[in-house]
């Protein structure tokens, strides 16, 4: 069988415990299509703003990279973002104005190796637990009970929604 031929088969990954192993398998295509949708893009598409409220592709391809950075930090280190964590990432975590004056002027080569490493970091930590881990709890938005499992499924469903965001953008950009 050919190694294309499973490429839709959720499996284990060698290095990962089954469960995790899953995870990152989910994880690892959803980042997969969101670099196939904008891997061609140029500076000016990557900057384009559909109005004055909305958000850049590239903005939100740094917000991406910056929620597994925020949970990261949050599920392995079991802490929130310092203030200097904070401020370096709030363009990208919080988006809006900020973000569309702090975020633009960049080739699509720097959204992509950003997302690369911060996912690398997460991937290499995952190999450090065991599925027990993604049952731990720890309180999250307004200290709601929330395991592990659930924010590393939230990081994909984020980049999942914001993809589609992106998709729609690329629909509307300008045609040169």
């Amino acid at each position: 069988m050919s190694t294309k031929s499973k490429y839709f088969i959720v499996s284990d990954i060698d290095g990962y415990t089954p469960q995790i192993g899953r995870l990152v398998w989910m994880m690892n295509y959803a980042r997969s299509v969101t670099i196939d949708s904008v891997k061609n893009l140029t500076t000016p598409q990557l900057d384009f703003l559909l109005d004055e409220k909305a958000n850049s592709i590239g903005a939100l391809l740094l917000h991406i990279a910056s929620t597994d950075y925020f949970f990261r930090v949050l599920s392995f280190e079991k802490r929130e973002l310092t203030a200097e964590e904070d401020s370096e990432w709030a363009s990208a975590s919080y988006l809006g104005e900020q973000g569309r004056e702090h975020i633009k002027g960049n080739k699509v080569d720097y959204y992509i190796d950003i997302l690369n490493s911060e996912r690398k970091k997460v991937l290499d930590l995952f190999k450090t637990v065991n599925d027990s881990w993604l049952y731990e709890e720890m309180p999250l938005w307004d200290n709601e009970p929330a395991n592990n499992y659930f924010m590393w499924y939230h990081v994909f469903e984020d980049e999942i929604n914001h993809r589609g965001q992106i998709n729609l953008i690329r629909k509307r950009l300008p045609k040169n």
